[in-house]
């Protein structure tokens, strides 16, 4: 209760000392306030910029034809552009600002649990949350760091499993508690019933246990936590179905959405074909190069589960799980990494008040040396060596 009240109150001085704002006594007009008239003309400092590509868009490139550009009023050509030109320019703004991410039309609505009432058009900001237009979600991440024994470096799967169920319950008891921008979300809320579970700190998770980032051991880790946490949330809203009744919109959409689970299935068991209505077969969980077994059998049980359980009494809610950033609740909870993201360096500086810096390893370096096998005198060695140069190359 300390630690959270700490943060609490760490939150709001950040908030109060950014409202503060700026203002100039010879320019009264300069005003970094968040809420002041600069920032509301600069687009990027309150928005994500994506643009949503189709298959047959990305064929186009491929194939090096022609895209014609409609007019959004009434749905005829302006013009007709390369393919490629246009990608290049997409991918050219990407690199130099980080902005427009890419979202696949295509593939998106091959994964949509309820086409019969619409389909995906856009997402929340960052980009997560993908439903029908107006709807809305509750987000809530679990730190996945925090389910690994340092003792015994194995991974608390009972407990994370408990927790995910935990969470899909108080997520839809969130959806009668929670005050929505506008009547049209609140309705569509209530109908769809949509939760937004997702973990934080996989970055810090793969550190810690001496895994790379870039490899097939933290793809096929990541996949099976993530279709654990999918399936056991799924299989928690079917047996909420079974004492509530379904979501609204659950009987329109029921083969639909049965489509899908069938396929998460599929690609939980590592299954290369046999998907149901998808124009791209997802890479599906690879078994192989998972560095716990245990995972892929709770994952492959999940799913069985949540498969079985909504044949039966269909589901609760018309999704379960996102991966948000994390940007600010992953600071709350002492996360390494947001999301899904790696750590940014091995060093960080921390600025002291009375001026200079003070050079920090990242404490899931020395970690990850225990992980691998190194000694204390070998890491004490390793950590110096990083936080003078910066970097453990060489």
């Amino acid at each position: 209760a300390r630690k959270m009240q700490v943060a609490d109150n760490l939150i709001r001085r950040i908030i109060q000392f950014a409202k503060q704002g700026y203002k100039d006594i010879h320019f009264p007009t300069y005003d970094t306030d968040w809420d002041s008239d600069a920032y509301l003309t600069v687009a990027g400092q309150n928005s994500n910029n994506s643009v949503r590509v189709t298959d047959a868009f990305l064929k186009a490139v491929e194939s090096d034809s022609g895209w014609a550009l409609k007019w959004r009023m009434n749905g005829k050509t302006k013009e007709t552009k390369p393919a490629r030109d246009l990608w290049e320019k997409i991918g050219h703004a990407a690199w130099a600002c980080a902005d427009p991410g890419l979202q696949f039309h295509t593939t998106v609505n091959d994964w949509h649990t309820c086409p019969a009432s619409g389909e995906i058009r856009a997402s929340n900001p960052c980009s997560e949350y993908m439903f029908l237009d107006d709807t809305a979600c509750n987000l809530a991440s679990l730190n996945l760091l925090a389910f690994r024994s340092p003792a015994t470096r194995e991974f608390d799967i009972a407990g994370y499993e408990h927790a995910v169920r935990l969470w899909t319950v108080v997520l839809e008891i969130s959806v009668m508690m929670a005050q929505f921008p506008s009547r049209r979300i609140a309705e569509l809320s209530y109908e769809f019933r949509t939760l937004g579970l997702g973990y934080a700190n996989i970055g810090g998770l793969l550190m810690s246990s001496g895994i790379a980032y870039d490899s097939a051991a933290a793809r096929s880790l990541g996949g099976a936590l993530t279709a654990i946490m999918t399936g056991v949330s799924y299989e928690t809203s079917a047996e909420m179905a079974r004492e509530l009744g379904t979501f609204p919109g659950y009987k329109k959409n029921r083969e639909h959405m049965l489509r899908v689970m069938r396929n998460h299935r599929r690609a939980a068991h590592g299954e290369l074909s046999g998907y149901e209505k998808v124009s791209t077969p997802p890479v599906p969980l690879d078994a192989a190069t998972c560095p716990d077994a245990r995972l892929v059998e709770h994952a492959r049980n999940a799913w069985d589960r949540a498969l079985a359980a909504g044949q039966e009494h269909g589901y609760r809610n018309a999704q379960a799980s996102v991966i948000a950033p994390t940007g600010t609740i992953g600071l709350v909870m002492d996360c390494d990494t947001t999301g899904i993201e790696p750590d940014f360096a091995l060093v960080k500086f921390k600025k002291l008040a009375g001026g200079g810096y003070w050079k920090i390893i990242n404490r899931a370096v020395p970690e990850g040396l225990r992980a691998l096998g190194y000694s204390e005198a070998e890491i004490a060695e390793i950590e110096a060596y990083a936080v003078g140069h910066g970097s453990l190359s060489n």
